[in-house]
């Protein structure tokens, strides 16, 4: 297996636990820009201003908002997940009045979680709000055409792990539905809302790469393999790189904001991508995990990896910014966390996060863990019944307090950080100094020192808005920012303006072993 290598450390504070290797607020000059990012994740959703210039990363949140998904009922068992999208819409639009008013921002730019869209009619209008990927529509179609298309045949066109949720497998779903025989384009949710915006129509290609209908290799919709999906091909719109202008904001959208000259810009729509844009790496010898509702677990290579190999082990090649791949396979991450907390807290038990990770942080170590992409933690529900079902299963203790069941959480997605970190060296033959934890998943200090015991490298744990400072660097390069340029330097504006912190791998390493050793 390829070697996961020791980072040399630099600067006095490199390799102590915990320890702040940069700060924000950098001054930066006179060319610097304005822009505003809106960033959805899966349960909320914020519109940032950026200040970007030479030696200066600023950011200020602006308007957050809820992304609560909606079951509609039909009397029937088949109700549907959707989400809210035109109260999305709504907010974004508050956000970006406020945005305006307060700076006069440049352009605008927006990201989202991947796979799901919207359709429209003939007229250009939204046939219903879009279907939730966690909803069970999709059940069992996974599959059906993995047998009907090839597993080989799909993975070396598309290089893209097979998962229920892709955009391939909801719209197979859909094919008989009356939705998709009435629409006339799909747009996936970030062009959706830009299309709104300025009336223009298409896929950023970042987005479109995780969709399972797009050719990795050639950066094209793969027709071929949607027209034997059974899909009509008419309803992939162009596609469009990061940093492409899309338009101007218009109709009643220029008058809810308040500003006739702002320019709507692609971004990497997909958050990972931006999330990626925005590691503070000085190499490339890094991996990455953009730890949010899930965690995505990875590299950045040059080119796709579609070996048989790396198929077995489901991995992903997903286009990133500036012609890069994301090589990476998805982790169910803090969901199981989330759903534990909110279980807790509908059962009127404490559900203080910050309390519930000191306890956890000294409960007893390794006393269960399990794989969290077992598939029975995909959809909502009550997720420490489930836990203890499969401890039970697996002949472990069940956990018996909520400190354990954090703690069982946490180490599990350790391990599974470092399964996923090691086969992707191993597939890739690329080796890694650092591990890069981005997103809201770097303020938890126990699963970062976790992870980087697991992994056996050190871990750098920030930015915490990595997915809006990617989408804000590539909105500055496309407006000419100073100091603004390839990924090298917008990596190493990030590295020098945000609070980062380090995390040394301890001596739990023989307990990770025999954990890892216990899931099989």
């Amino acid at each position: 297996m390829v070697a996961v290598r020791g980072l040399r450390p630099t600067g006095s504070s490199a390799g102590q636990r915990g320890s702040q290797v940069s700060t924000s607020g950098l001054v930066g000059g006179a060319s610097a820009v304005t822009c505003a990012a809106v960033d959805l994740g899966a349960s909320s959703g914020r519109v940032i201003l950026g200040r970007l210039g030479a030696g200066e990363l600023t950011t200020t949140e602006v308007a957050r908002f809820d992304n609560t998904p909606i079951r509609i009922g039909r009397g029937t068992d088949s109700d549907r997940l959707h989400w809210n999208v035109l109260g999305l819409y709504r907010d974004i639009l508050a956000g970006l009045r406020t945005a305006v008013a307060s700076a006069r921002p440049r352009s605008v730019g927006i990201d989202s979680w991947a796979v799901d869209y919207g359709l429209l009619d003939a007229d250009g209008d939204l046939i219903g709000n879009p279907i939730h990927y966690r909803d069970s529509r999709t059940d069992g179609v996974l599959e059906t055409v993995r047998e009907t298309l090839g597993a080989e045949r799909i993975y070396s066109t598309t290089g893209i792990q097979f998962m229920p949720i892709n955009t391939l497998i909801q719209l197979v779903a859909a094919r008989d539905t009356p939705a998709l025989a009435a629409a006339s384009s799909l747009l996936l949710i970030p062009d959706l809302l830009c299309y709104w915006l300025t009336g223009e129509r298409g896929a950023e290609v970042t987005n479109a790469s995780t969709t399972q209908l797009l050719d990795v290799h050639r950066r094209e919709w793969a027709v071929d393999l949607v027209r034997a999906a059974g899909i009509d091909e008419t309803l992939l719109p162009p596609l469009r790189e990061p940093g492409q202008h899309l338009g101007v904001v218009g109709g009643s959208a220029r008058a809810e904001i308040g500003d006739p000259e702002l320019s709507v810009v692609a971004v990497g729509s997909h958050d990972t991508a931006s999330a990626v844009v925005a590691v503070p790496s000085a190499t490339r010898r890094f991996g990455y995990v953009s730890c949010g509702t899930w965690s995505l677990v990875g590299l950045e290579l040059d080119a796709p990896v579609v070996s048989e190999a790396s198929r077995a082990a489901n991995f992903t090649n997903e286009l990133g910014v500036d012609g890069t791949t994301r090589y990476l396979r998805n982790v169910m991450g803090l969901w199981l966390l989330q759903e534990s907390v909110r279980a807790w807290a509908a059962a009127g038990l404490p559900a203080d996060l910050p309390r519930l990770l000191a306890d956890a942080a000294r409960a007893e170590p390794f006393r269960s863990v399990v794989d969290p992409d077992d598939p029975r933690f995909l959809a909502p529900g009550d997720m420490p019944a489930r836990i203890a079902e499969v401890c039970r299963e697996t002949g472990q203790p069940v956990p018996e307090t909520q400190a354990q069941l954090v703690r069982c959480v946490l180490e599990s997605l350790a391990l599974a950080y470092r399964r996923t970190l090691r086969q992707a060296c191993e597939l890739s033959g690329r080796e890694v100094d650092v591990l890069h934890i981005v997103g809201g998943g770097s303020r938890n200090e126990l699963l970062c020192r976790l992870t980087a015991d697991a992994c056996g490298i050190p871990v750098v744990a920030g930015p915490v808005e990595a997915t809006a400072l990617g989408n804000l660097l590539v909105q500055a390069r496309a407006a000419g920012g100073s100091g603004v340029g390839d990924l090298t330097a917008m990596r190493a504006l990030v590295a020098a303006t945000q609070r980062l912190r380090e995390y040394a791998p301890g001596s739990a390493a023989a307990g990770f072993d025999a954990a890892a050793r216990r899931l099989g």
